[in-house]
């Protein structure tokens, strides 16, 4: 797999990420940026995360709240309702059959996935 098209697949996830990681405390740019790049492996830039974090706040899914630290003013980001209730969203979405998929795709590579594996039928213990 191309490197362009495993950056493309975890630049998608960032957003996910991002809310995951401010509805556990309020961080600012830089450690939002800083976490990322733990999570992710890939090496981001203020031009990446900043966009994304103004995007978010500018529809309502984070806040942002400025706070003295070292005598200088900082942006503390943090979620709010309706970034909670998204990202409540998005894990009923990732607890279906997708969640099962992915799992077994970052368990083993040497076993092929099978799709009929993850139906509904089957997830139920339906053996047929």
């Amino acid at each position: 797999m191309g490197e362009e098209l495993i950056r493309s697949m975890i630049r998608g996830l960032n957003r996910l990420i991002i809310l995951w990681l401010l509805s556990r405390e309020s961080m600012t740019g830089y450690r939002v940026m800083k976490e990322l790049e733990r999570i992710t492996g890939q090496p981001l830039s203020p031009g990446i995360v900043y966009p994304l974090l103004y995007e978010l706040a500018e529809e309502g899914y984070l806040t942002s709240e400025e706070r003295r630290q070292d005598g200088r003013r900082v942006k503390y980001y943090s979620t709010t309702q309706r970034g909670r209730e998204t990202l409540r969203r998005l894990r009923e979405t990732i607890r279906t059959p997708l969640r099962e998929a992915l799992r077994e795709l970052l368990r083993d590579e040497t076993h092929p996935i099978h799709p009929a594996e993850y139906t509904e039928e089957k997830r139920e213990g339906d053996e047929s």
